[in-house]
């Protein structure tokens, strides 16, 4: 991120943007480019930061402009004088009221990942992974992009095969694995990506909505596909879930990215997972529509679900989680319950720092 500010900053420049800068920054590294991005501008430097942190936004910028639908819908001259409530109320066009996390009794050991290695060139390598879930907790994966996170979710998801360790469902050890056999595992999986690999927005939205799940009984038989069945189905999905489409047919495309992931959630959750996987599940989402996602994810857990959420949020990891563990080069750098965990550890743990007994009486 600084490498990029450096070049922004090469020609001259009078003017500075920065659109979603800490996205893979640690809150450390955070604090430097808000220390830097001060010094910049008290040197006469315009700096536009463009976030949905509304706290980044509170700490970092003099005014705030905030859109709407593709328009401005307020302009605040002084940000100390808002909230961040009366930034998101701005936003959404109305009061939001934050899902509580209520306690959960945990159940059986779902998903189990045993000194799980990968040895692919092209990735991060997986260096021995230890990794468990229950049912009733949401398993929050911390780090900064490119860690280990894409390949420990494409292991889980059946995309990628380790080339050592174990896997195991319910107790069962899983010999070998697919993206369709971890589905028939009840093992849902809402991928990072929602507009090249959760769906294909070039098709019509009923079929991005069943397309994972084409061969269930509901959807085709004999080879056949029940249209009447498959429009139906996304017809409740969208009453249920709120998706703003026009109809069944509409293309996928057209939808916001909001919209979009309601029905990557939508899809997943219509078939009672018994474990969901969350890659970056608000990235570029507006508060409303990660509050919904986030209550969503609580409903599952009380369910008796497992979630393992993977994000770089850490607001969202401590808001959901019950454990945080970080990954770090492809290990799993620390584990801790979320009554253990602090902001200022998590960060630490992302950065690469061994945080021992003395570090945690610091903190």
């Amino acid at each position: 991120q600084r490498l990029e500010i450096i070049k922004a900053l090469f020609g001259d420049s009078k003017i500075l943007i920065l659109d979603e800068p800490t996205a893979v920054l640690t809150p450390k590294e955070a604090e430097g480019l808000f220390d830097a991005l001060r010094a910049l501008a008290e040197g006469g430097m315009g700096i536009i930061f463009i976030s949905h942190k509304l706290h980044e936004v509170r700490a970092v910028t003099n005014r705030v402009l905030v859109m709407r639908a593709g328009s401005v819908s307020a302009v605040v001259e002084d940000t100390k004088e808002v909230t961040e409530s009366d930034l998101a109320r701005l936003m959404c066009g109305h009061e939001l009221n934050p899902p509580k996390k209520t306690s959960s009794e945990l159940g059986e050991t779902l998903l189990r990942l045993s000194a799980i290695k990968t040895g692919s060139s092209t990735h991060q390598q997986l260096k021995g992974i230890n990794l468990s879930v229950q049912g009733g907790e949401i398993l929050g994966v911390a780090g900064v992009s490119g860690n280990g996170q894409k390949e420990l979710a494409d292991i889980i998801a059946g995309v990628l095969s380790p080339s050592e360790g174990s896997i195991e469902v319910k107790g069962v050890i899983i010999s070998k694995t697919s993206p369709r056999f971890m589905q028939k595992l009840k093992i849902g999986r809402i991928p990072e990506d929602r507009m090249t690999t959760g769906l294909v927005t070039s098709l019509p939205l009923f079929v991005s909505m069943v397309l994972p799940w084409i061969r269930h009984p509901l959807f085709s038989r004999f080879g056949v596909l029940r249209r009447n069945k498959i429009l139906s189905f996304t017809s409740e999905m969208i009453k249920r879930f709120t998706i703003q489409a026009k109809d069944p047919e509409v293309k996928t495309g057209t939808l916001s990215g909001g919209n979009l992931q309601k029905v990557l959630l939508a899809r997943e959750l219509a078939f009672e997972p018994d474990v969901l996987l969350a890659s970056q599940p608000t990235r570029g989402l507006d508060v409303a529509a990660a509050e919904f996602v986030h209550r969503q994810f609580l409903s599952l857990r009380e369910k008796g679900a497992a979630i393992i959420l993977i994000t770089e949020d850490l607001e969202e990891l401590f808001a959901l989680s019950d454990r945080i563990v970080v990954m770090y080069e492809g290990k799993i750098a620390g584990e801790r319950k979320i009554n253990d965990a602090s902001v200022e550890e998590i960060g630490l743990l992302m950065a690469g720092a061994t945080v021992g007994a003395e570090t945690m009486m610091n903190l």
